[in-house]
């Protein structure tokens, strides 16, 4: 599947109606399936599934999969995946039994403490010039092909220094894209998360899951977010857009002049 569809509309300028066609995004259930028992049923982009598995399975603290298989149904898609049986009892205690809508990451967790779990810190000396904070950004939107085509997606990227841009992904949901592009990337520790999306607590969370110094993204944090990443050791960049951006967590991985830092007492 290419993610996207033809779709008939009116088009109305001046008064005016027209016949046209655009693409629009599709949006199908999609359930993640564990040795036979579905954990979770999210409504996702049915492009880069295996991705999906595998990268929903590593930011939840699961490891890593045995194998995957996407099979396709009628009514949706089925995300068939394979662990340990060891790992029986993490599957059990995150259980999500109630399907998430669009981008909702938290969606069916049992508890309060599940929303705002503990994250491992996240160690590294990676260090990214303003520059490359810029050259990252403009280089999402670049690779965002399938935003290109519908203008109603979410894109997550993973840039590396002197490498550039070296994974996208795209989804209807910003939480999809991003396990999406953390299943395509095998080590994040080596480069920057890049996202066009506002950052949630749970984009936060994801990251430092998958180990990444650093998250660049379009538009704002919020506090909770803030907080999880200046306790997961993670440098949160935002609002970065054209020429400037903003640094809300751990501005030492980020190789500004000393006269253009003026960093909060604590920011660390």
């Amino acid at each position: 599947m290419t993610g996207a569809r033809a779709a008939s509309a009116h088009v109305v300028s001046n008064g005016r109606a027209v016949m046209a066609s655009r693409n629009l995004p599709e949006e199908v259930p999609v359930a993640l399936v564990y040795n036979g028992t579905t954990q979770a049923v999210m409504m996702a982009t049915p492009c880069d599934l295996e991705d999906f598995g595998r990268g929903f399975t590593r930011t939840e603290g699961w490891g890593e999969i045995d194998s995957v298989e996407v099979v396709t149904h009628e009514n949706g898609i089925e995300v068939q995946m394979w662990v340990p049986e060891d790992m029986a009892d993490a599957l059990a205690s995150r259980r999500r039994a109630m399907s998430g809508p669009v981008g909702c990451g938290l969606c069916g967790l049992d508890s309060l403490d599940q929303a705002v779990r503990n994250v491992p810190a996240v160690d590294g000396n990676l260090t990214l010039t303003p520059k490359d904070v810029i050259s990252a950004m403009r280089s999402l939107r670049v690779a965002q092909t399938l935003h290109d085509q519908t203008r109603a997606v979410h894109g997550a990227g993973f840039f590396v220094p002197d490498q550039g841009a070296v994974e996208t992904r795209e989804d209807v949901g910003r939480h999809n894209a991003l396990d999406k592009l953390i299943g395509a990337t095998p080590d994040c520790s080596l480069g920057a998360i890049t996202l066009t999306s506002r950052v949630s607590v749970e984009m936060v969370q994801k990251s430092a899951m998958a180990g990444a110094p650093i998250i660049l993204a379009v538009s704002a944090p919020t506090t909770l977010a803030v907080a999880t990443a200046r306790a997961a050791n993670i440098t949160l960049v935002a609002l970065a857009r054209d020429e400037s951006f903003e640094i809300f967590t751990h501005p030492r991985r980020i190789l500004v002049q000393p006269s253009q830092s003026n960093e909060a007492p604590d920011v660390a």
